[in-house]
């Protein structure tokens, strides 16, 4: 058992330093699906980082239950939910399954960060 965290906790670390290296990000972060804050690589407080793990978890769990919804309602094939980003002011946050990243605008690819978050 303790191999296996271990071995999660290091592909974990790994997965975060390859996402801080993409153009543009700024933090990245793990989280778990009840918001608990796993790690985070980058320059943001603890206590932000737990905040922002919450504020991620609940996103993600709306954006589910709306692809859901959409599913349901149009017949169209939106599930199941990848994951979801919002821009404002100079920065956004994107996230796909348990990772996210904070990218500053202009600075990165939408595409880039989500084939990144996908691997």
């Amino acid at each position: 058992m303790i191999i296996c965290i271990y071995n999660r906790y290091k592909m974990s670390s790994q997965k975060l330093e390859k996402l801080m290296k993409v153009k543009g990000v700024i933090v990245a972060g793990e989280y778990k699906n009840d918001g608990t804050l796993v790690e985070y690589k980058g320059q943001m407080s603890k206590e932000m980082a737990d905040m922002v793990a919450k504020m991620v978890a609940a996103n993600t769990l709306m954006g589910t239950v709306q692809a859901e919804a959409f599913s349901k309602i149009s017949g169209m094939k939106w599930t199941p939910f990848h994951g979801w980003a919002v821009a404002a002011g100079d920065y956004a946050v994107c996230v796909m399954g348990n990772y996210g990243v904070f990218v500053k605008l202009g600075e990165a690819s939408f595409d880039e960060v989500f084939k990144a978050l996908s691997e």
